[in-house]
């Protein structure tokens, strides 16, 4: 989604932009020698090289921004990149380059057990890429190999961090601290979305234990007040969900409304008294919040990452404690009965959309960036 508004938002500016994508699907069905060869190019893909270099060679392009190379494209494609003298930017959507899973957390709680080791054999042990040994083994050896060969120091001309609290944690994982700058993703204005007031609170994301969603029915459980509440999203918690809704007796107070496009799901935010974004990980940014930002919606997080530096307690929302239900259920009736000053919340949070979040903000930042690496390189 943010390589598209990227994209979008640099053509609308006049810049040709040049795609190359890879897909997972390629990977399905593959077993045996299959399942080997693609955990090699894990690690360094031939395939990815050769065709960015006929690219680069064809195209001729001022920089390249990639946005993710895991698994099909991997690091090779900066070699590609070097081997044409063409600077290099990284966008830092994860924190795969620290942690085979990319987001470090397990068994329910934020784990720092790989940041900055050479090897994150821990990862391997516990299997936490796709709760599989092999395949966890050559997220590692992509990692070992190319620290080994400093490619994250060398081949990347500037870093993107999503966020002040992650860019720490990627200079504490050993990224060049002078290589990595800050800018948040962006949304576009949501003004139109907006209403007096909203009659029911709301989460959306993805519905997997990182996200906190699990919370919910306890948090709700808890409550005096019948606050309804959506939920707006798809995952492996979606059964457990719904059966904690009915087995409490929530239905009437919770409803699981699946999936749903993003027009309505702008349109649902905007429909919102609250937003909530309850994640128990180390968030690289929170765009669920901005869109509520542009919505003038106010947004109660957990007070853990990127989250807490992006939602001001007090000023644009509210935070708890991370993992703690009854403080969500204290925090969410407090936002419930207090409408006043959830209003100027929300007036506060549209004045932040307005300062850091918008696409012109965003262009501009972009460039800097893109300044940047090509003196870098130059």
């Amino acid at each position: 989604m943010i390589l598209r508004e990227e994209s979008r938002l640099l053509e609308s500016h006049g810049h040709v932009v040049i795609h190359y994508e890879r897909d997972n699907d390629e990977l399905r069905g593959r077993s045996g020698l299959g399942a080997l060869a693609a955990a090699g190019q894990t690690v360094w893909s031939f395939s990815s090289y050769g065709a960015v270099n006929e690219i680069l060679k064809k195209e001729k392009p001022d920089l390249a921004h990639f946005h993710n190379t895991f698994p099909l494209i991997s690091p090779s494609a900066y070699y590609a990149c070097a081997k044409e003298g063409v600077p290099v930017v990284q966008t830092l959507h994860n924190y795969r380059l620290l942690c085979p899973a990319a987001s470090m957390v397990r068994d329910g709680k934020v784990c720092e057990s790989c940041l900055g080791r050479a090897i994150p054999w821990p990862g391997v042990v516990h299997a936490c890429y796709r709760g599989s040994r092999p395949a966890t083994l050559a997220t590692a050896a992509m990692l070992a190999v190319h620290r080994a060969l400093r490619t994250y120091r060398e081949k990347v001309n500037v870093y993107i961090a999503l966020s002040e609290f992650a860019r720490g944690k990627f200079i504490e994982g050993g990224l060049p601290a002078d290589r990595i700058v800050v800018k948040s993703n962006f949304v576009a204005d949501r003004t139109t979305r907006q209403a007096s007031r909203g009659d029911y609170a709301l989460f959306v994301g993805r519905l997997s234990e990182e996200k906190g969603p699990q919370l919910l029915p306890t948090a709700w459980q808890a409550m005096k007040s019948q606050i309804p509440l959506r939920i707006v999203g798809d995952g492996p918690l979606w059964k457990p969900l719904r059966e904690d809704i009915e087995r409490d007796g929530l239905a009437l107070r919770i409803e699981l409304m699946g999936r749903r496009s993003p027009d309505e799901v702008a349109s649902l935010i905007g429909g919102a008294r609250v937003l909530i974004a309850p994640s128990i990980c180390y968030e690289t940014f929170g765009l669920t919040v901005v869109e509520a930002y542009s919505c003038g919606r106010p947004v109660i997080v957990s007070r853990i990452g990127a989250l807490a530096e992006i939602v001001q307690d007090g000023v644009t929302g509210l935070h708890f404690e991370p993992g703690n239900a009854a403080d969500l259920a204290a925090k969410v009736e407090w936002a419930w009965n207090h409408p006043d000053a959830m209003a100027e919340m929300g007036r506060a949070a549209r004045r932040e959309y307005e300062a850091k979040y918008t696409p012109e903000i965003n262009y501009q930042i972009l460039m800097r960036i893109y300044e940047q690496a090509t003196a870098a390189e130059a």
